[in-house]
């Protein structure tokens, strides 16, 4: 089953538009946006299964320099969009 998961990043000051374009990069994200507020960025992410969100965590995610922090929430259920326009 695919697990899709959104990612909020803390980013070193000045490094935003940077990491967001190394980020974009990455296959398994889907989108990633710069952002107002207590994060820097936001990316949306798809993944085969969970055990496989760890490992991209870990071995993508964490490896772009300028990532201080992430927060991850794995989606639950989606009300709006384009995998909801679908049924």
């Amino acid at each position: 089953m695919t697990v899709e998961a959104y990612i909020l990043f803390k980013v070193a000051s000045g490094r935003e538009r940077e990491a967001c374009q190394q980020i974009a990069k990455i296959k398994e994200v889907t989108t990633a946006s710069i952002v107002y507020g207590e994060y820097d960025l936001i990316a949306r992410v798809t993944v085969p299964e969970l055990p496989a969100l760890e490992d991209f965590l870990a071995e993508k995610i964490r490896k772009v320099p300028s990532i201080i922090l992430t927060s991850t929430m794995v989606i639950a259920q989606e009300c709006k969009g384009k995998q909801k326009n679908k049924e």
